[in-house]
């Protein structure tokens, strides 16, 4: 093979160049060609070993791969070493068409349906099934799925939301925050015939169908601080019972710190009628250390114990049989007594303003909402 002459690279060239022979990870193919060009700029190099067989060896690849990215330099400089545009089928769903997708599914349902289905949608344009799933996946809509929202019309919802959400995020010192609701009417079920375990290729499967064995209901306190939980279950749900589990929270919770200091307790609850007797309101007036803070009606969420019910449910309770009111009961202790060994809190990081931003976008989006 006949000598080669340097390549010449202006400075700029030769930084960018080097920049981009650096990269650790990202761009490996430029990187690599960056290296060749660079190997077949340097005199010394060429003085030394002068044919492009030479840098192919020293940098490990074909004497091709060096000749192709020597000349696409020598020809297009930096530009030419960037992937050109590869050859291939011509695009068949023109930009009308996926516009045409969009806004039919958008602004439009079936006459026969709630919503669009990628057959429907394919059959209504002519396209295919597939091509409509591609549009829908690029733009990311989801014909099949709802959700849904519920809009509280408390006249103090904007002062009760600041008012939890503070408590969250800023508790006060020498303070503990209880998050308290009561998981009501859990039913004991036993299905009509054995579950069949899961096995290979196959899912665990249940009837539908089940016999009731009566009711519980769990009281819990959630310390917001430390994720534990103080919880009893009673048989009925009425203000006796919760008072009852008032008395057990009381007891459970020290009059003082470790360092002596006065513990103040913020309690946490929603407007459920059980709530706000005359027996509970007397119970909290002759115990100055509560201060109770309700929740805005129809806001549940904003309860945090509801997030420990939810995983209690989905953990322990909406796949578990039980034959008996006891045995549930015992499945419910059982979980909260595990829970407590191994505790945390569940990390609030929403705060006041970013909800209250959201739900005036809902209320505007939604129409003679009232709000």
């Amino acid at each position: 093979m006949p000598w080669r002459e340097p390549i010449e690279v202006t400075a700029e060239e030769r930084a960018a160049l080097e920049r981009w022979a650096r990269r650790p990870k990202t761009a490996q193919a430029l990187a690599l060609r960056s290296r060749v060009v660079l190997a077949c700029a340097d005199p010394g190099r060429i003085g030394r070993r002068q044919t492009d067989v030479a840098v192919a060896k020293d940098l490990g690849v074909t004497n091709t791969t060096v000749h192709k990215w020597r000349t696409r330099f020598e020809i297009d400089r930096l530009d030419g070493l960037s992937d050109e545009p590869r050859c291939g089928a011509p695009r068949r769903i023109t930009d009308e068409q996926v516009e045409a997708v969009v806004t039919r599914t958008l602004e439009s349902t079936p006459e026969n349906a709630t919503h669009w289905s990628t057959r429907g949608m394919a059959a209504a344009l002519g396209l295919s099934q597939t091509a409509v799933s591609r549009i829908w996946r690029a733009f990311g809509l989801k014909p099949h799925l709802s959700e849904t929202f519920k809009l509280s019309k408390d006249p103090q919802f904007v002062e009760k939301v600041r008012d939890v959400v503070g408590l969250y995020l800023a508790p006060p010192q020498h303070a503990i925050v209880l998050s308290v609701d009561e998981k009501s009417q859990r039913q004991a079920l036993e299905r009509s015939a054995p579950v069949e375990p899961m096995r290979p290729g196959r899912p665990e499967s249940h009837t539908h169908d089940y016999v009731r064995h009566g009711t519980t209901s769990l009281f819990s306190a959630l310390n917001v601080a430390t994720g534990e939980v103080v919880g009893k279950c009673m048989r009925r749900h009425r203000s006796a019972e919760f008072v009852r589990f008032l008395n057990q929270l009381d007891a459970a919770i020290p009059a003082t710190d470790a360092n002596g200091e006065a513990v103040e307790l913020h309690v946490i609850m929603d407007n459920y009628a059980t709530h706000k007797t005359d027996r509970v309101r007397r119970w909290f007036a002759r115990r100055p250390r509560y201060h109770v803070h309700f929740t805005p009606t129809g806001a549940s969420w904003i309860n945090q114990v509801e997030r420990f019910f939810a995983e209690l449910t989905t953990r322990r309770l909406r796949r578990g049989v039980f034959k008996s009111v006891p045995a549930l009961e015992r499945a419910i202790n059982d979980y909260v007594a595990q829970h407590n060994r191994n505790a945390k809190p569940f990390v609030w990081t929403t705060d006041a303003d970013l909800i209250l931003d959201r739900v005036r976008r809902r209320c505007e989006r939604t129409s003679n909402s009232g709000h």
